[in-house]
């Protein structure tokens, strides 16, 4: 009887041991299904996270997208102000340019120039030149009393002038062509007397020897033309100047 009472303790132990043993899988097996689920709600909220960051990050670069292209249609419109900006600087500049030089021409016919008359340089008065060629203009249009008159004029008003020996020549000349023989020859004579490196002087004396020959002094015109070769040696006055002592009996 005892053993048989030990023998159903040892049985009821093992069914006890057994129904431990039964159980233990299926407690591991429902903390493995919690871990599982947790971990799938843990990466559902990481992914909708990232879903938010992702949307987030495509909104930004979205904006910068529109806003970079409102800043490179800012550029196209600054560039096309800086151009336009530029021609008008340009016109500006050129204007300016146009006007100091008009300017500065304008001014320059109120100063003294330096200017070169028949190979000899001088300062030249403004007015000068223009009433130089205002009698010159008379001149060759054969009114010689208007053209003596206006060199007379200018030779008193311009006495420093370059065109002193030069206006005095052609007023010689208009006075010949007045048949002022006597005041042609002391004007010419004033030229080779006060200018005897002057171009002019050698074309006054031939002027004064054709004045004499006219008047019948040939004796002086020989005088004036021997000056004239040995005055003048190699010049095609002088040349003229020996060809007429050759011709002159």
């Amino acid at each position: 009887m005892s053993h048989r009472f030990s023998a159903l303790r040892v049985a009821a132990a093992a069914c006890v041991a057994g129904s431990a043993f039964m159980a233990m899988p299926a407690h591991a097996g429902l903390f493995d299904d919690d871990q599982a689920r947790q971990a799938i709600l843990d990466l559902r909220a990481k992914t909708d996270n990232l879903g938010s960051q992702l949307s987030a990050a495509q909104r930004t670069i979205l904006d910068q997208s529109n806003r970079i292209d409102q800043l490179t249609q800012q550029i196209a419109t600054l560039r096309g102000q800086n151009e336009d900006l530029a021609n008008q600087l340009s016109t500006v500049q050129k204007q300016q340019k146009d006007y100091y030089t008009d300017l500065d021409a304008r001014l320059k016919k109120f100063e003294p120039q330096q200017q070169t008359v028949d190979g000899v340089q001088g300062t030249v008065q403004p007015g000068e030149t223009d009433a130089f060629n205002a009698a010159s203009q008379q001149f060759r249009s054969g009114d010689f009393k208007t053209a003596a008159a206006s060199f007379r004029s200018f030779i008193a008003k311009y006495p420093q002038s370059p065109y002193q020996p030069t206006a005095q020549y052609w007023l010689g000349n208009a006075l010949y062509a007045l048949k002022d023989y006597k005041g042609s020859t002391t004007t010419w004579q004033n030229v080779v007397k006060n200018y005897p490196q002057h171009p002019r002087a050698p074309e006054a004396l031939l002027a004064i020897a054709n004045n004499q020959i006219e008047q019948g002094q040939k004796a002086a015109a020989r005088r004036t033309l021997e000056q004239i070769v040995s005055q003048y040696s190699g010049s095609d006055v002088a040349q003229t100047a020996q060809s007429r002592l050759s011709q002159l009996k």
